[in-house]
């Protein structure tokens, strides 16, 4: 038996990177899928190879009225939500704070704070009548170091790690828990972001005690598997920095701004 056979989960941004690994893994553990993802190509794709357990629904994940679709489709085709993983992110540029605009800023936190608070309160009410859910926020080194070059994507991620604990202490007493992964991985944002400043790949690989950065598959999604299973009963409001150790020291992250 998997170990998430029965469950039914939600996974933004899975038509790439860390949300395609977590949904292949939540696939083969005998989950069913709902593929939330912005790109119809990315998430058409990755609904498709991952079979008949996963459905795409187009989300974007920075709107309101996309977020409560992507539950309510869910329901409607599986009947139930267990599991929610906001995982989505889309854009931002590399430049210091004062270059950051007020859009760039409302955008970051659209997509990366208040699409999964919208989400979390759409699931809530599903988790809390059955008493069991489980909500996995994917956050960011990046934010707790206080990273150079990402204003808008530091601040929304520390925005949605101080909700999770939040929801974490509000509905302990309805059955679920709420958890966040701080990854390091090659990502399909870490790519486009190295993309612009391919000198820093082989530098971010060195600055890891490990010498690497993390595998999707490999490497995040087993533990966004144990998160989302039953294994995860009595642990709820934490952070659990999946990075090779570069949490413990901080790593270097110091790109060029000028």
């Amino acid at each position: 038996m998997g170990r998430l056979d029965g469950r039914v989960a939600i996974v933004t941004g899975a038509g790439l990177g860390i949300g395609r690994g977590i949904a292949q893994r939540y696939v083969e553990e005998g989950a069913r899928v709902v593929v939330a993802e912005l790109s119809a190509d990315a998430g058409t794709r990755a609904a498709d190879e991952l079979g008949e357990n996963a459905f795409f629904v187009e989300t974007d994940a920075g709107d309101k009225t996309s977020v409560e679709d992507m539950v309510r489709a869910t329901v409607d085709r599986f009947g139930t939500v267990d599991i929610l993983v906001n995982n989505a992110w889309g854009g931002g540029r590399i430049g210091r704070i004062e270059q950051k605009t007020e859009a760039l800023m409302h955008h970051g936190l659209a997509i990366g704070f208040l699409g999964p608070f919208w989400g979390m309160n759409a699931v809530h009410p599903i988790m809390k009548a059955k008493g069991w859910g489980r909500i996995v926020n994917i956050c960011s080194l990046n934010g707790v170091n206080a990273h150079m070059g990402t204003a808008e994507y530091n601040t929304s991620k520390e925005a949605l790690r101080a909700a999770t604990r939040t929801a974490a202490r509000e509905w302990a007493g309805d059955g679920i828990t709420a958890n966040v992964i701080c990854p390091a991985a090659k990502s399909n944002s870490f790519d486009q972001t190295m993309s612009a400043h391919p000198e820093l790949v082989a530098a971010a690989d060195a600055a890891n005690p490990m010498g690497r950065i993390g595998d999707c598959y490999e490497d995040i999604a087993p533990v966004a598997l144990f998160l989302a299973s039953e294994d995860c009963r009595y642990l709820t409001g934490n952070t659990l920095f999946v990075d090779g150790g570069s949490h413990i020291n901080g790593s270097a992250w110091a790109p060029d701004l000028d």
